[in-house]
């Protein structure tokens, strides 16, 4: 008698138990680590690249919260220096997107690939997953250039076996109607595309 009270009983409080752990798992904690293309340069509130995401992941169900950790004009040097501080210890992924002002501002590529490497391997040593993304050098600046910079970025997530979303304005360069007036950085709508683009690849970070 005393048995079948007690499965009854723990039969019946097993649905509690897990509402109970369901309710009191932690949000998954991503930093979207970048530039003034993270930073939501020229954007209202809300318009930013991290809060769109956010808002995109949690309408299809997910449990996330997503920090801005984007600084305007930075450089893969000042991403490395401030990288520790910046993604605190219980961060589950980092959307790492770097490189654009080291292009324009024509610094070596073997430099960028350099920080690139040592913030990534930083992360992957805390146990942190990274998502790349990646940048592709303007036209002006000539084959020689490109030929040295673009493939950074594939190269390093194919040795690493990260996540990659090739080009950050993917679908958003050249087109003036999803760009502030600098030509440059994404609007609003400019920042729902690059948004629907990446979303798949983070769901699927998300998953894991």
């Amino acid at each position: 008698m005393f048995k079948r009270l007690a499965i009854l009983f723990f039969a019946a409080m097993l649905p509690v138990l897990a509402y109970s752990a369901a309710n009191s798992a932690e949000p998954a904690k991503i930093v979207a680590f970048g530039d003034s293309l993270m930073a939501g340069y020229g954007l209202s509130p809300g318009e930013s690249f991290p809060e769109k995401l956010e808002q995109s992941l949690q309408q299809k169900g997910h449990d996330v919260v997503i920090s801005g950790a984007g600084v305007s004009g930075d450089t893969s040097t000042g991403g490395l220096q401030r990288l520790d501080w910046s993604v605190p210890d219980d961060t589950d992924l980092v959307i790492l997107e770097l490189g654009a002002n080291d292009m324009l501002r024509g610094i070596a590529p073997s430099i960028t690939r350099s920080n690139l490497d040592e913030m990534i391997t930083k992360l992957r040593d805390r146990e942190i997953d990274v998502l790349l993304v990646g940048m592709l050098a303007a036209p002006n600046l000539g084959p020689d250039y490109a030929e040295a910079f673009n493939p950074i970025y594939p190269e390093l997530a194919n040795e690493y076996g990260l996540p990659f979303y090739p080009f950050f304005l993917d679908g958003v360069a050249a087109q003036p109607q999803l760009l502030l007036g600098d030509g440059m950085h994404p609007n609003a709508d400019g920042v729902d595309r690059i948004v629907e683009g990446i979303l798949p690849l983070v769901e699927a970070q998300l998953k894991k």
